[in-house]
């Protein structure tokens, strides 16, 4: 928790920060990357930096984490930072890092704030950055430790097995071992991050949900084609449908993830919308491998049945559980029917309505699409009146820090 001397300083800054956080985060990582360039090379998504995601996530998470402890002044929000725990060591990061991160998010609140940056104002600031970066650091150290795995060791090449074209925009990967060293086991619902070199030799992340239970030799993910808008294409995504093939090398860290599907016998709702069906593909493998007896259900929401990636799969596993079924929300359903209602026998037009699917009670949801779909369906599932603690979600893409949905 904050001291009480720190405690008053950051309620009465949070505001003025809150205000200029757009910024003080643009300010802080180019400077940051101005002095170390070398944070571009394996550690930050540059494609994140080009659309401003990665420079709101960082930044906000600090006052988001300082507005959390001033309004629970006896408690420290740890089990909040779980999420972000998992993204580091997925990265590799090391401890050392948190040193360069403060010195350069301290200089862009100074830079932008100016003679309001008091020595008492930059004493709580300077507590608020490092009971975070502590709090992470022991997280993450606990981490890497489970797994017997350093920062420099979580990194293993694989070999592509299979590339296998799911729809126009997503390609579904086989990789396979190379060596006879122990696979670290993945858990439900977790990613890898796949690190490669660009064309200038510049090393970027990105991170996959793995789509199949683990068999010991191979790994599997699939891959969405990131077109920009107003932002370059994305650089992974692109180099991964274009260029590389079978028998080609790719390095992966080993699995990580808090959003992990319990093994409990309460009926299980599977909430997705395009590419989030990735974990959800992951975790319904998991539940055939196991032999589950629970009742399933996978709600899902595409363009069309041609963009459902992975249908496939996720349609022989529901059929070979016990209890699973599938039902689809497609904006362009093959034949629509004037107004509401299936489009076809297990199939609705236009976004997800989960009112119009009977759900069961006591039942645990784990979510996964982009951030609009999240809120929609979990305002809609709190609404029918599902606990909050039961829902689980996951956000593909730097968005941290749901604030609203805490």
């Amino acid at each position: 928790m904050l001291t009480d001397t720190s405690l008053p300083v950051i309620k009465a800054t949070l505001p003025v920060v809150g205000e200029h956080i757009e910024e003080i985060a643009k300010r802080f990582y180019k400077h940051m990357f101005d002095a170390r360039p070398d944070l571009l090379d394996g550690l930050f998504n540059r494609g994140n930096q080009a659309d401003g995601r990665q420079q709101q996530a960082l930044a906000g998470s600090i006052a988001a984490f300082a507005g959390l402890l001033v309004d629970n002044v006896d408690q420290v929000p740890d089990h909040l930072l779980s999420r972000v725990a998992h993204k580091h060591v997925s990265l590799g990061l090391s401890p050392d890092q948190y040193q360069i991160v403060h010195d350069h998010l301290m200089w862009a609140i100074v830079d932008v704030l100016g003679d309001a940056v008091t020595p008492d104002v930059a004493a709580a600031w300077d507590e608020v950055y490092w009971l975070m970066a502590n709090l992470l650091i022991n997280k993450e150290r606990g981490l890497y430790n489970a797994v017997h795995l350093t920062p420099d060791t979580i990194w293993r090449t694989w070999r592509v097995a299979e590339k296998v074209q799911e729809t126009d925009d997503v390609v579904r990967f086989v990789v396979e071992r190379m060596d006879e060293r122990e696979v670290k086991p993945s858990l439900p619902g977790q990613y890898v991050t796949i690190k490669m070199a660009m064309h200038d030799g510049v090393h970027q992340p990105r991170q996959y949900s793995l789509t199949k239970a683990d068999d010991g030799r191979h790994r599997q993910f699939a891959v969405k084609r990131v077109h920009g808008l107003e932002t370059p294409d994305g650089e992974m995504s692109t180099l991964l449908h274009n260029e590389v093939q079978v028998g080609d090398e790719v390095v992966l860290s080993a699995p990580f993830g808090d959003v992990v599907l319990e093994y409990t016998d309460r009926p299980l709702v599977l909430a997705s919308a395009g590419i989030g069906i990735t974990p959800m593909a992951g975790m319904l493998s998991h539940l055939v491998k196991s032999g589950s007896q629970r009742q399933v259900l996978l709600l899902h929401a595409d363009d069309s049945e041609a963009s459902f990636p992975l249908r496939g799969q996720v349609r022989e596993d529901l059929a070979a559980l016990a209890d699973g079924t599938l039902t689809t929300w497609f904006l362009n359903p093959p034949e629509s029917p004037a107004g509401p209602g299936p489009a076809s026998g297990s199939g609705f037009s236009g976004f997800m309505d989960v009112s119009a699917v009977e759900l069961p009670d006591d039942a645990e949801y784990y979510l996964c699409g982009p951030l609009p779909f999240l809120k929609s369906v979990r305002s809609a599932l709190v609404a029918g009146g599902v606990p909050a603690k039961d829902i689980q979600y996951e956000v593909f893409g730097p968005d941290l820090w749901l604030a609203d949905f805490q």
